[in-house]
């Protein structure tokens, strides 16, 4: 077997990707409709980021079942506690909400202070606090900072290509995200700030993808004026289909380790592998069929070869 592995690749495949995009409309339709109801009936995990209260990370001398620790919490006065284990550390992540009207800061001394009668030596790692107001203001925040990015985005694109590369563009990162969130509903995986940061990493990668999918398609059509679009995009999508495997292996290899350690990091991992996977999948069965049902300009000039460096 030739070493590297990649040389095995071939350069080109031979798909009809085009042949299956009516069942990926389909399928797409189904996952979104699914996303939907999810959201109606579950809604999003919401972590203290948006819905307010304390997050602490304590340290144990032994370890101590989560029962424990969460009557501490509710003799400390916190209410909706959650607690997770950190590792083989006997590390622990609290989170709790104080009373309604009372003041943050001071619940969250009780806690501690019932936390540290209760387990002896135990060591606060980690202390966050979050009051509604701030909360409410995140989120808004956060959701206008994933519009902004889609806005932006489709200027980009309609700006390098043409206009219905642009909202095809735009409906597959919209696709995107919308089955990313209803991932997040359906495991209910915490939703946070960190959860947005990784939304706008899928709407990058995602991006990426359809600026080079887009890229050949053009190059394509320049080269094969004659050639119907159904053929152009199969024949540009064969050509670019090793690229895109080697790209979204690397980036899955690249977030395994954190992804099987699990923790507090999972959420984070879990939404950028699924967005990988979304990503790669709209490219070709989002964004390409709303070209091909458009329509594009064909009247550009032909594409220009590159010399070698050699030669130049």
């Amino acid at each position: 077997m030739a070493w590297p592995l990649i040389r095995n690749l071939p350069r080109e495949f031979h798909f009809d990707f085009v042949r299956l995009a009516p069942f990926a409309a389909v399928l797409s339709a189904i996952l979104i409709i699914a996303s939907g109801a999810s959201f109606a009936l579950k809604g999003l995990n919401m972590s203290i980021d948006f819905v307010g209260g304390t997050v602490i990370e304590v340290q144990t001398k032994a370890p101590v079942d989560t029962s424990v620790l969460r009557q501490a919490i509710a003799a400390g006065g916190g209410e909706d506690s959650q607690v997770q284990t950190l590792g083989a550390s006997n590390g622990y992540l609290l989170r709790f909400r104080a009373p309604k009207d009372a003041d943050v800061v001071k619940s969250t001394a009780v806690v501690k202070q019932k936390l540290t009668d209760t387990l002896p030596g135990v060591q606060f790692k980690r202390v966050e606090s979050v009051g509604a107001r701030v909360s409410g203001e995140l989120i808004q925040k956060g959701f206008l900072a994933l519009g902004l990015a889609l806005a932006l985005m489709l200027a980009y694109i309609w700006f390098r290509f043409q206009l219905q590369f642009g909202l095809g563009a735009v409906a597959a990162v919209l696709h995107d995200v919308l089955l990313t969130l209803g991932m997040l509903s359906v495991t209910h995986l915490e939703f946070s700030m960190t959860s947005i940061a990784a939304l706008l990493t899928v709407i990058g990668y995602s991006m990426n993808e359809k600026v080079i999918t887009f890229d050949r398609l053009r190059e394509n059509l320049r080269k094969y004026k004659t050639t119907p679009l159904r053929e152009v995009i199969n024949k540009s999508e064969n050509e670019r289909l090793s690229r895109t495997l080697i790209t979204g292996t690397t980036a899955i290899l690249a977030l395994a380790g954190a992804f099987f350690q699990g923790g507090v990091l999972f959420p984070l991992v879990a939404t950028m592998v699924f967005g990988i996977f979304v990503g790669t999948y709209s490219s070709i069965y989002v964004a390409l069929p709303i070209i091909l049902l458009w329509g594009v300009k064909r009247n550009d000039e032909d594409a220009v070869p590159m010399k070698p460096a050699s030669a130049r």
